[in-house]
């Protein structure tokens, strides 16, 4: 076993991030445990149980006596179908029937606080059950600017915002780059739960969270809306392109009885994977800023 003594820190904070998507919350409980004194008690506790049961077993070709009910191995340790169902997180329902709840639960809300409450009681997507949190718009919803990203990163899960960590750091100095502030804009997610693993989403995913995302830009009703990423700009633009081929050309993309233009551009994190593409998605944030200057949103 390597000490935390024998790292760097650099090595350390790696290892502190790893368990830290892995699902490991507390490295540490409150006081000191005997682990293993605590499984010899709990092999001890099994023994009577197990030494009854052999006792109350028929031998070898023998029946139970009438009246007297066979006795199988751990039967009483065993807990009772409603129990084990209870134990652990409820299978999704199909996906045809949670696309229509999760049309059903958009459409009735009136307003993103309904919309955010009934997104945080949904239970139809599998995503949902492997995420610590449910990522829902931030910012100014009156303000007509909407950025909308892929999904939620390890970072956002762990914080609960939308664009958090190193990339959301890079995301703050891009909106001061053309006028703007997280505070001044509304930021949301395609996904509201992050995938495990980082994975891109199934079909049958995207088709479950597509009425909320639909539902969060009627109810904004923003006047542009800047797209970050490839599968967020897929996702809109319905192309299989890649962010290459659909950023920095406007199109425009419809949201109820909403139709908005919306840019396309780099994700952040594909810029601190690639720095070289900065130079691009600066040519896109100027194209947004001029757009925005267009439409009076922002001050020249």
């Amino acid at each position: 076993m390597i000490s935390a003594n024998d790292l760097f820190p650099a090595e350390l904070a790696a290892l502190l991030h790893f368990h830290a998507d892995a699902g490991v919350e507390w490295l540490l409980e409150e006081e000191a445990i005997d682990r293993f004194a605590e499984f010899e008690a709990m092999k001890a506790a099994r023994r009577p149980a197990a030494a009854q049961a052999q006792q109350q077993r028929p031998a070898a070709g023998e029946r139970p006596a009438p009246g007297q009910a066979q006795v199988r191995p751990n039967a009483a340790a065993r807990p009772a179908p409603a129990e084990r169902a209870a134990s652990g997180p409820q299978p999704a329902i199909p996906d045809g029937e949670a696309v229509q709840q999760a049309r059903f639960v958009a459409e009735t809300a009136r307003s993103l606080v309904e919309l955010k409450t009934a997104i945080e009681a949904f239970n139809g997507c599998n995503l949902k059950h492997s995420a610590r949190s449910t990522i829902f718009a931030s910012g100014d919803a009156e303000s007509g600017i909407m950025v909308i990203g892929s999904a939620p990163s390890a970072e956002d899960d762990r914080e609960g915002l939308p664009f958090s960590g190193k990339s959301g750091q890079l995301f703050d100095k891009m909106l001061a780059a053309i006028g703007l502030t997280r505070s001044s804009v509304l930021l949301t997610q395609v996904i509201p739960w992050r995938p495990p693993g980082n994975r891109a989403p199934s079909a049958a995913e995207m088709d479950i969270c597509r009425p909320f995302i639909e539902r969060q830009i009627a109810l904004a009703e923003p006047k542009a809306i800047l797209l970050l990423g490839n599968f967020s700009a897929r996702f809109f633009f319905g192309e299989n392109d890649t962010i290459h081929g659909l950023r920095g050309r406007w199109k425009e993309i419809a949201a109820a009885d909403c139709v908005i233009p919306a840019i396309a551009s780099l994700h952040p994190q594909d810029l601190l994977t690639a720095p070289v593409n900065k130079r691009l998605a600066w040519n896109d944030l100027l194209a947004f800023q001029a757009k925005l200057k267009s439409l009076s949103l922002l001050r020249n």
